[in-house]
């Protein structure tokens, strides 16, 4: 099985703060196998990590963590980027069209943006799979009731660090069964047949609380730039 971050924010992402390299040299350091920079509503450095993963012995998977009307989606593995403030389902139906699979990140964590609060169960069983463990937990209990939801319907699970700096790519992982391939398609099947086994542990609170200020303090100047041209 192959081990893979499918849920890492590079400093194109309004509240990463590294580069793409830096990203690929944790992943590498920490003997992952693949790695999917999604980045917020943004798709560029996703594209250069796919391009530059094999430098770093890894396969790169393209994608975007898009802000769908009903909250967040990651496109995994899309060849372009999607657009942002679709309706949910149309969101998932562009994700695939993108060549791309839907999962559905920290569902029902509201503050975060979880679209478990703004969909009916049956929409958000649409999806490819569910995020059930995602390392800036809290109590946990939103990962449990994820993993709930995702078994109750049969639904691929997954896991992610959420990474917004680079110490944490790999905090949490998906293993993905692929047949012994190693490639971006058989990693994307392996996802679609519910092929996923799920390893994380909790962000630790420190870096929770600096990857939350840091987050802030860079959208706060982004939005001074802007308004000041």
């Amino acid at each position: 099985m192959l081990s893979v971050e499918l849920h890492a924010h590079s400093a194109l992402s309004h509240d990463g703060r590294d580069p793409v390299d830096f990203l690929l040299e944790q992943a590498s350091a920490v003997g992952l196998d693949a790695i999917a920079i999604t980045d917020h509503d943004a798709f560029e450095a996703s594209r250069e990590a796919a391009r530059l993963a094999p430098e770093y012995g890894l396969v790169g998977i393209p994608g975007i963590e898009v802000t769908s009307s009903a909250g967040h989606v990651l496109g995994i593995g899309v060849d372009v980027p999607v657009e942002a403030g679709l309706p949910y389902g149309e969101t998932i139906e562009r994700i695939r069209g993108a060549g791309g699979i839907a999962v559905v990140p920290h569902p029902f964590q509201s503050s975060r943006h979880g679209v478990g609060a703004n969909v009916s169960r049956e929409e958000l069983a649409r999806a490819d799979a569910i995020e059930v463990y995602n390392s800036r937990l809290l109590t946990g209990r939103a990962n449990r009731k994820a993993e709930r939801f995702a078994r109750s319907r049969g639904l691929a699970m997954t896991a992610g660090s959420d990474a917004h700096i680079n110490e944490m790519v790999g905090q949490a992982i998906t293993r993905v069964e692929t047949g012994g391939e190693r490639n971006v398609e058989a990693i994307l099947d392996g996802i679609r047949e519910g092929q996923t086994a799920v390893e994380g542990k909790r962000t630790p609170w420190r870096i929770s609380f600096r990857q939350a200020g840091g987050g802030a303090k860079r959208r706060v100047k982004r939005r001074a730039s802007s308004f000041f041209g």
